[in-house]
């Protein structure tokens, strides 16, 4: 399943739907759906507020596929993009009372795969992967 998502947090919404009907379809537990849920949510922020910075006429792409045990949900936003490396750890003691700066580290902790990766001309797409257990 694929869409084209407008830069609004309306989008964050019908994302986690989407993502979530698939995902329940394929067999995944509870605890697991939450855990898609969530990264699929914070994934679609981060696109839609610092890739895109909710500008009208930037697009998410989104899309989820199964595949035997496996989920993938892809998301791509079209902004300017960022160093993969340079993200500050959010565990340490001056930034544990920061208000952001969590969002690609808890989307690592909910998800079994997650892959960053530059698209030209410009943008970023982060690959979800969860395995059935």
């Amino acid at each position: 399943m694929e869409r084209d998502l407008d830069s609004t947090l309306d989008s964050v919404d019908r994302a986690e739907g989407l993502a979530l009907d698939v995902a329940e379809r394929a067999g995944f537990g509870e605890e697991d759906l939450m855990k898609i849920g969530m990264a699929v949510r914070e994934s679609v922020v981060n696109a839609v507020v610092h890739g895109n910075r909710y500008n009208r006429n930037k697009k998410v792409q989104f899309r989820v596929e199964r595949s035997g045990g496996r989920l993938t949900v892809r998301i791509a936003d079209e902004g300017e993009g960022f160093d993969f490396g340079n993200l500050p750890d959010p565990v340490a003691p001056e930034n544990l009372m920061r208000g952001s700066g969590r969002g690609i580290f808890l989307i690592r902790s909910f998800m079994d795969e997650v892959q960053l990766r530059h698209l030209d001309p410009g943008g970023i797409e982060i690959i979800l992967v969860k395995y059935a257990t």
